[in-house]
């Protein structure tokens, strides 16, 4: 006689419900509001508020250091889950506890410790303007904070994929005759590829919309050093709320196409 298991999980149904629930109380009602919100406008003002030189700067800054620092820390996190995983050795479990530090970190306060070391008066700052150039108060001061606030998407999405990937297969393939680069282009780079993408895309859409680790590095010059996320602040303290919404809108746009072609792109990889 057949026993009937209850699942420990409640059914399709209900738990579809709770997921479509909470998925638009959290993220598409909100969404759905700035949209409704923008629409109050014509094209030509919507236009002429995105299309404003200070958005378009502030806009170009914000993608290209996000772009920047996740391609770093696609090469930099690559290389340290591949120590974590591939080696024994002491302090292992201290490292691999630190890589986490930017998620439990305020990013206020690694935005104060950033710019206290790489200030022209700080401890790495004074070598660089000694050298002729500065770090703080620049896009590159920006790209270094979002490299240290992203730098764990990258390593905690390769490090479980490298992980599950047999050390034989390679020895298999050294045995054969396979040198290091290949090894490393047919066997690593094909198992690595998508979680790689998935770690980049992370790090780019978390990189984007970063704003406390940004702010105290930036220096917050328009035209130069402000980030989109200040500017549509700004927007608000200035009780342009219409401004900040469509400022807003234009970057949940412009990520969205971006994510998606990330998506598609590592699709394209995974299928056969």
């Amino acid at each position: 006689m057949s026993r009937r298991i209850s699942p420990v999980i409640p059914g399709f149904g209900l738990t579809l419900g709770y997921t479509l629930v909470y998925l638009s109380l959290i993220v598409l009602i909100p969404l759905a509001a700035m949209f409704v919100h923008a629409a109050q406008l014509t094209w030509d003002q919507f236009w002429a508020i995105i299309s404003a030189p200070r958005v378009w700067a502030a806009l170009k800054l914000s993608f290209s250091t996000a772009l920047y620092a996740a391609l770093i820390n696609g090469v930099i996190g690559t290389l340290l889950a591949w120590v974590l995983v591939r080696y024994t050795f002491p302090g292992r479990k201290i490292i691999d506890a630190m890589i986490d530090l930017p998620f439990a970190l305020p990013t206020a306060v690694a935005g104060i410790a950033l710019t206290a070391l790489y200030a022209p008066s700080g401890l790495v700052g004074q070598f660089a303007t000694d050298m002729g150039f500065k770090i703080a108060y620049t896009p590159l001061g920006i790209t270094l904070a979002l490299t240290f606030v992203t730098l764990p998407f990258v390593v905690r999405t390769v490090q479980p994929v490298l992980a599950d990937i047999p050390r034989e297969i390679e020895e298999a393939a050294a045995c054969l005759g396979a040198k290091p680069w290949q090894v490393f282009r047919y066997i690593l780079v094909p198992a690595l590829l998508p979680a790689w993408l998935t770690g980049f895309a992370l790090a780019f859409a978390r990189g984007v919309g970063e704003y406390g680790s940004v702010i105290f590095i930036a220096g917050n010059m328009p035209m130069k050093t402000e980030i989109l996320p200040l500017l549509i602040m700004v927007k608000l303290d200035q009780y342009d709320y219409t401004g900040a919404t469509s400022i807003g809108v234009l970057m949940l746009v412009v990520s969205f196409v971006l994510l998606l072609l990330i998506n598609l792109l590592q699709r394209r990889i995974e299928r056969p």
